[in-house]
Parts: C-alpha cells; sequence; structure tokens
C-alpha cells in the first residue's frame, strides 16, 4: 500500500477544492458566493482531520501515532487554503464570517499565519514520533490558533 506523503496530501486535497471550485462555477454563484464555499469548505475538511486528534488528546479514543500523524499533516496542508476564501464581499450574512473583517484584514492574516505555523509544528512533532506528552502542547497551539480567530471573526451560530 502506498504511503500518504504531505506531497500528495496536498495534491489530493488541491484537486478536490479546484473541483469544488469548477462545480461552483456551472452554478452561476458570485465571486464572494464562490470564496464562502471555498473557505468554508475547507474549514470543513480542517474539522474532518482535526477532530479524531482531539479526541485521542481527550482521551476519548484510542492514541494512534499513524493515525495521529496523517491527521497532522492533513491539518498543516490544509492550512494553506482558507486565506483565499476571505476576498471582499464574502462577509456577513450567512457566510458565517463577521464584517468586522474588511476592517481588520492585517489581524486576519497574521492570525492565519499563526495557524499555519502552529500546524506545521503539530506535524512535524507527530512525524518526528511524538508521543502524547509532546503532542498535547503542540495540539494545543493549534487550537489556540483557531480559537483567537473564531472569536475575533466567526459569527456566533
Amino acid at each position: 500500500m502506498k504511503h500518504l506523503t504531505t506531497k500528495n496530501i496536498v495534491l489530493a486535497i488541491s484537486t478536490t477544492l479546484a473541483l469544488t471550485i469548477a462545480a461552483s462555477a456551472f452554478a452561476k454563484n458570485t465571486p464572494e458566493e464562490d470564496a464562502v464555499e471555498y473557505r468554508q469548505g475547507a474549514f470543513k475538511m480542517i474539522g474532518h482531520h482535526f477532530g479524531p486528534m482531539a479526541a485521542m488528546v481527550q482521551g476519548k479514543m484510542e492514541f494512534d501515532a499513524e493515525a495521529f500523524k496523517k491527521n497532522a499533516e492533513a491539518v498543516a496542508a490544509l492550512s494553506q487554503f482558507p486565506e483565499n476564501g476571505f476576498i471582499d464581499g464574502s462577509y456577513g450574512g450567512d457566510s458565517g464570517a463577521k464584517e468586522s473583517i474588511a476592517d481588520n484584514k492585517d489581524d486576519l492574516k497574521e492570525k492565519m499565519e499563526t495557524f499555519k505555523v502552529e500546524a506545521a509544528n503539530l506535524a512535524k512533532v507527530a512525524a518526528d514520533g511524538g508521543d502524547m506528552s509532546a503532542l498535547k502542547p503542540a495540539f494545543g497551539k493549534v487550537g489556540q490558533s483557531c480559537k483567537a480567530c473564531h472569536k475575533a471573526y466567526r459569527k456566533k451560530d
């Protein structure tokens, strides 16, 4: 069986997102609607990989170092995408994002960069064979970076 590398994960994710965007084009969405779908899709995929790691960190799921590593690599790869979905006019309404992003683009960019750095660090710790005592703090920093952005810019449901 072929081992999934970060390069292969990025390729698969990029292909999926490209197909999603292409499909959206046929739906005659506005660029702003496409941006919302793009970033929501990226965040949904991040959540899909973040969830099992959270369950392992919280002891709700048995720790599986290989699964944790693959999920950490996927989150690190996916962390590169959401920022591209924050274009002018794609905030507010039903987008899930606060309109205040428009006035705080530099802060959003800084928060997204922190997320990318912390996600990459988590993937490195996992790839280096980190046990839970090493993974937990790295995972926590990723979670904190998510929370900082959500608190500032995500609408409450």
